[in-house]
């Protein structure tokens, strides 16, 4: 599964390692693609959100890990099997977005897990496969973006907040309201 990836990483500006010439770029960051260097990038964080916003699209696998280590100017990305992951409700941190800061599961996701609710009465004597082509459940939030898959080395460099309270103390932080005011 890595040709493909690479393949799209070469047209968003990564150097293969074999085209690398670290005198002309020493600042440059490595890419790794399953513990092996496959090339460099010039801008690791433009590409490290572009993978990230297809996993959360649904373009790449929600299994897929992407680690961007500032410290060691790597991105490191796993397509391979056998990585623990945990579930985590993903909240919304794009710089355009007016949501910016809040979760991005909002009431029409909720609406929907409700309407399967009431639409599962319907499906009784339905096969698994076709229930789920009818059912948004937990497919659609991760599909939707609203939930996605981080290993515990991709958690090391995620923000992670435990508690809706703590996400809104964040907020209130960055908009730069004292602690008292909180």
């Amino acid at each position: 599964p890595g040709s493909p990836l690479i393949d799209f990483m070469r047209q968003r500006g990564m150097d293969l390692l074999e085209e690398y010439d670290p005198v002309i770029n020493p600042r440059a960051t490595k890419v790794f693609l399953n513990g092996t260097w496959v090339g460099v990038h010039r801008n690791a964080g433009q590409l490290a959100d572009t993978l990230r916003q297809l996993r959360r699209k649904g373009l790449l696998s929600f299994e897929v890990t992407i680690i961007r280590d500032v410290r060691e100017r790597e991105i490191r990305v796993f397509t391979d099997a056998g990585r623990v992951c945990r579930p985590l409700f993903v909240v919304d941190n794009r710089p355009e977005s007016a949501n910016r800061g809040s979760l991005v599961l909002d009431q029409t996701h909720l609406q929907k897990l409700a309407d399967d609710q009431d639409m599962l009465q319907n499906l009784e004597g339905v096969s698994e496969e076709e229930r789920e082509k009818h059912l948004f459940g937990w497919k659609g939030l991760v599909d939707g973006g609203v939930v996605e898959y981080l290993d515990a080395e991709e958690e090391e460099t995620a923000m992670i907040i435990m508690t809706p309270e703590d996400l809104e103390e964040h907020k209130a932080m960055r908009a730069g309201q004292p602690a008292e005011a909180r």
